[in-house]
């Protein structure tokens, strides 16, 4: 029939070429005729096209259903070559367990002692080595953050309390306390004792109205000088005291003075000399007032308790955490970083009226200056914290040691501090104190070393004098050079149990003073 139609139209075609000799009703009929023969051939078209397509789709789906057909087949066989390999696996393990029991049962006992004494130490070593994997990257870690937030804080307190104590004292004639300093270990940025450290703080005091100090450094020349004294005099307020009210100390009449309070030569002097002791012994009661009057009081309780030339605070706070502050006092060396402290030498006496140089403001400025040139991941800190466990017990002092940190610090690259870096810094510091005590030299950080940063500020004295030797009193001893050499020999040995230790987390190591 489609030929039909076909055959139909293109005789209509030719008609159409002599459509001029038909009669007009005849042409209309041939139209209207090609007009349906159109229609039915477009129709006829489009069932050709859906056809075409119908069949394309049952193709595609038959190759799509064959790729699927092919990836089973394909799978299977991988199953199948796994299964045998775990089945070919089972089988040697199994006859090496029979070797294995074969010769166990053929063999002596001593040879079976062996094989499980060989057993043993293979997996100690393997414990062992996960020790020193953990302590080396858990447990010896730089110093928690948190160290640092706990030593601003107790600053911070320190200094609101001190700011308080001013305001009770203004109409007194007692030494005036300055906002005070971090000074030791906890704010050099490391600490023996991270869990429990004492936050040790420098309070510097400066004269009041009609008041000044004089600083006597002492006849030796020895750096820094231990036999320092603080004269106090009295000096002219004539002209001040209509605007002051204060009366003059040295143009008064005696009668006129028992109107005011007593000079401070009267109070806390010995002599003309300001007392460490008496100082300790006075303060814990201004701080007491002050504390009544701030609103940290209704969080927290504070006791003062008075040593032979310091004041330590026992803060406790709401979860009854104790937090120990000890106070220190000095008056600062002609705006230098070096102050007259009242801290003393452990196991040293002094009188009350002498005031060593102390070089701890100093040495906390160096380590900051360390801090702010150093890698994100140094270990320097932590080497100072390995340093106090070692010496538990040693005749080496942990400020010794420091010092020979301190030294090495400026020689070492700082990008060589990082934490793969650690047991070999650690091996510098024993080598360099090694050398140190064969030379029996180990020399004073601040005094006569051209490395000591321009930001610290040190006398002319400290910067032109010949460096100070810190193993002096080994040249006057040999029988103590004999002890701290053995005590060097150990350090080596305990610094491996301490690495090798099955405790996961740092070892908890006494409170080691610091000069």
């Amino acid at each position: 029939m489609n030929l039909v139609l076909v055959l139909a139209w293109l005789v209509l075609q030719n008609v159409r070429q002599v459509g001029e000799e038909f009669e007009a009703a005849t042409s209309d009929r041939m139209h209207q005729q090609e007009l349906y023969l159109n229609e039915k051939m477009a129709q006829l078209l489009l069932d050709i096209e859906q056809k075409n397509m119908e069949q394309s789709r049952a193709g595609r789906r038959a190759l799509l259903l064959a790729a699927l057909q092919s990836w089973k087949v394909w799978a299977a066989v991988c199953l199948l070559v796994l299964l045998v390999w775990v089945v070919w696996k089972l089988h040697q393990k199994d006859q090496r367990t029979k070797k294995r029991s074969g010769k166990e049962g053929c063999g002596s006992e001593k040879e079976e002692l062996e094989v499980q004494q060989v057993q043993e130490q293979e997996e100690e070593q393997e414990e062992e080595e996960e020790d020193f994997e953990g302590l080396l990257y858990a447990g010896i870690q730089p110093p928690a953050k948190d160290l640092a937030h706990k030593c601003r804080a107790m600053r911070c307190l320190v200094s609101k309390l001190l700011h308080a104590c001013r305001i009770l004292l203004s109409d007194s004639f007692y030494p005036v306390p300055q906002p005070p300093i971090g000074v030791g270990s906890a704010y050099e940025g490391w600490c023996p004792r991270e869990d429990d450290p004492v936050f040790c703080l420098l309070v510097p005091l400066t004269a009041p109205r009609g008041h000044t100090f004089h600083l006597e450094l002492g006849t030796a020349r020895q750096l820094p000088a231990r036999n320092c004294r603080i004269r106090v005099e009295l000096e002219c307020t004539c002209r001040t005291e209509e605007e002051t009210g204060v009366l003059c100390f040295l143009h008064s009449t005696e009668d006129r003075l028992r109107k005011q309070a007593p000079s401070l030569l009267h109070t806390l002097c010995t002599g003309r000399y300001l007392d460490a002791e008496k100082i300790a012994h006075w303060l814990p009661g201004p701080i007491q007032d002050a504390w009544r009057r701030m609103p940290e009081s209704a969080r927290c309780r504070i006791n003062v308790r008075p040593y032979s030339r310091s004041c330590r605070l026992h803060l406790i706070d709401g979860f009854n955490r104790i937090f120990i502050i000890k106070i220190m006092f000095g008056v600062r060396q002609y705006g230098t970083d070096i102050f007259l402290s009242s801290q003393k030498t452990e196991g040293v006496v002094i009188p009350s009226t002498t005031w060593p140089q102390s070089c701890a403001v100093a040495e906390v400025k160096f380590f900051r200056h360390i801090a702010a040139h150093a890698w994100e991941d140094s270990f320097h800190l932590r080497c100072m914290q390995v340093c106090a466990c070692l010496l538990v017990g040693c005749n080496f002092s942990a400020y010794e040691v420091k010092t020979a940190v301190m030294h090495l610090l400026t020689v070492v690259p700082l990008e060589r501090w990082r934490g793969r870096h650690f047991l070999q810094r650690m091996d510098d510091v024993l080598r360099y104190l090694r050398c140190c005590l064969d030379e029996r030299c180990l020399e004073h950080f601040l005094v006569g070393n051209e490395a000591v940063p321009a930001e610290i500020i040190l006398p002319r004295e400290f910067r032109v004098s010949t460096p100070l030797n810190l193993f002096q009193r080994l040249v006057q001893e040999r029988a103590n050079h004999i002890w701290v050499q053995r005590d060097l020999d150990e350090l080596p040995d305990r610094l491996v149990r301490l690495l090798i230790s099955r405790q996961r987390q740092t070892p908890t190591c006494p409170q080691t003073a610091f000069s």
